[in-house]
């Protein structure tokens, strides 16, 4: 743009130049243009090409500046769709009852007498009864027996004794204590077994006395 005005400039002032040198008629007949308005001509086109040269600058888009932060390192987080390995629940836990081994129900016991009450049971659950497993009583009278820890692992599907001493309570009556197997932490799970006998002031009994029910509670799930 700027050597486009120059060269205009330069021309405009060869014609006036050569309108000057020419004399006579022809000078007459010939009009003559201004050194003067040729110059403020060529200023005044200057300037207009500079205004337009600015205009087409400023309507130029500048690119825009990246002004986006690196997204954070999160550390110790679970990969998307990875599944931790589970835990066995008290879910996979079951123990059933499966039959009085010593001590039938109604069975007579003087004051105080010491026995010690067996029972047959069967780990129903999918899991292994881990050693450290607890058999505790839980409501009734718990003739001083004491929790029965489990000395081993027991497979499931497999049948199992555990045996509680105890003794008979100091006054007569019947005497029934319920107890129920729980994993180590205390989660109570399976049938609840009871022991039940009758104490009075005479002998011992050998046997049981009256009709002999089975000594499994079966828990609602």
């Amino acid at each position: 743009m700027k050597a486009k005005t120059i060269a205009m400039i330069t021309a405009l002032t060869v014609l006036s130049l050569f309108a000057s040198a020419c004399g006579g008629s022809e000078a007459e007949a010939t009009p003559t243009m201004d050194p003067k308005a040729i110059e403020t001509f060529a200023v005044a086109t200057f300037a207009s090409g500079l205004t337009q040269t600015a205009l087409a600058a400023s309507t130029q888009t500048p690119s825009p500046t990246n002004t986006s932060l690196p997204l954070p390192t999160i550390a110790n987080v679970t990969p998307f769709g990875t599944i931790p390995a589970a835990n066995p629940t008290s879910s996979c836990y079951a123990m059933a009852y499966v039959s009085d081994v010593t001590i039938q129900d109604n069975t007579t016991m003087t004051p105080g007498q010491a026995f010690t009450k067996t029972w047959k049971v069967k780990n129903t659950g999918t899991c292994a009864w881990d050693a450290g497993f607890k058999f505790s009583f839980t409501s009734g009278n718990a003739m001083n027996g004491a929790t029965y820890t489990v000395p081993q692992s027991v497979p499931a599907n497999t049948d199992t004794e555990i045996s509680v001493p105890m003794s008979a309570p100091s006054t007569s009556g019947t005497a029934r204590g319920n107890w129920r197997m729980s994993t180590a932490a205390g989660q109570f799970f399976g049938d609840e077994v009871y022991v039940q006998i009758i104490v009075s002031g005479g002998a011992a009994g050998t046997g049981p006395t009256g009709t002999v029910t089975p000594t499994s509670i079966p828990t609602p799930p």
